[in-house]
């Protein structure tokens, strides 16, 4: 192939896609589902193919108009089958299952509606807005932003590391260990195959336990994320990015809701506060989620006082018993960096 040729896409089928994005265990699976309840919004979607795009790019192993173009065909791709509902999840337990939508008629009668050549003029009259969710993408996300510019609604959930640790630790355990169920994009470091993220701490990954590679994590994502969003309307491409706390949504999600609204040129429903109620939200904790056997499997827990820096002290107890005092340094400057610019806010 000539060096000087592009690989393009002029047509477009996703006129509005918003995409909910964090970290492990920063609350996506909350907000996701009611953001799917907001009007014309569809079930979400769990996007690989876009990270993967992402990863090589952070690894300077694709071009940037490749991988524009390739954001610009899955998520066109996306959205056509979704209208016919092709590829939608009816895995009844899945947190991304049809099935768990507050509205999962509207896929199943889908199945049965004449598609192919219809589909586009469907989107036209119809104007649904593809819903994906990703992973710590936003640290990663300049082709997206590229690609899909004015079309893109990017909302971004942080949350305490505090607790977003136990979860990231389990995944250091379980997932990195050559499991073939994780479908991450790897690399090859002193004979060793590494995820991606992990790439220019590579010794620290190796020299650190469960506890301390997922702080390091969170501090690496941390801050690749911050260096992404400094002089960030430039990156934009005429896009919107929201950062949502989420434990200012779970406490008062109004303000919030209403940012969304209006990002999307969409409303809240009954159908969105009937999902709301689902989710707890709000409510008088922060950890006072629902209990489910998959956030259970990642270290949920109920609270046990009434009081937030307790459960956020016995959480750093945990890190504490486990992690060494380098790593607690780290640990406790983010926290005290998320506190000061989230919670303890006047």
């Amino acid at each position: 192939m000539s060096p000087d040729m592009n690989i393009v896409r002029s047509q477009k089928l996703a006129d509005k896609i918003v995409i909910v994005d964090g970290q492990p265990g920063c609350g996506k699976t909350m907000l996701s589902p009611i953001v799917a309840a907001l009007d014309r919004v569809e079930l979400l979607m769990f996007v690989y193919e876009i990270e993967y795009f992402c990863a090589l790019r952070y690894l300077q192993k694709m071009d940037k108009d490749t991988a524009e173009t390739l954001i610009k065909l899955i998520t066109d791709l996306r959205i056509y089958n979704a209208m016919m509902s092709r590829e939608v999840n009816f895995r009844f337990s899945d947190a991304s299952s049809a099935f768990k939508d507050i509205n999962p008629l509207k896929y199943i009668r889908r199945l049965f509606q004449k598609g192919d050549d219809l589909v586009p003029e469907r989107i036209k009259n119809q104007r649904p807005i593809l819903h994906l969710a990703t992973h710590d993408l936003l640290s990663r996300a300049d082709s997206v932003f590229a690609a899909l510019g004015e079309n893109l609604v990017f909302i971004e959930v942080v949350r305490h590391p505090l607790y977003m640790l136990k979860q990231e630790a389990v995944n250091m355990q379980r997932l990195f260990l050559s499991d073939p169920k994780h479908f991450e994009v790897y690399f090859s470091y002193k004979d060793k195959e590494l995820p991606y993220f992990v790439y220019g701490w590579e010794d620290l990954f190796f020299s650190s336990n469960h506890i301390e590679k997922a702080i390091y994590l969170i501090n690496s994502m941390t801050e690749r994320t911050e260096a992404f969003k400094n002089n960030v309307e430039e990156k934009l491409n005429g896009a919107k990015l929201i950062t949502i706390p989420f434990e200012g949504f779970v406490i008062s999600p109004e303000p919030y809701l209403k940012e969304i609204e209006l990002a999307l040129d969409t409303k809240v429903t009954k159908a969105t506060r009937k999902m709301m109620k689902r989710q707890n939200v709000p409510r008088k904790m922060y950890a006072q989620g629902v209990k489910l056997d998959v956030y259970e499997k990642y270290g949920w827990e109920a609270p046990k006082s009434t009081d937030e820096y307790s459960e956020l002290n016995l959480r750093r107890k945990f890190a504490q018993d486990n992690a060494s005092e380098d790593a607690m340094v780290v640990l406790d400057r983010l926290s005290k960096k998320y506190e000061d610019e989230y919670l303890n806010k006047k």
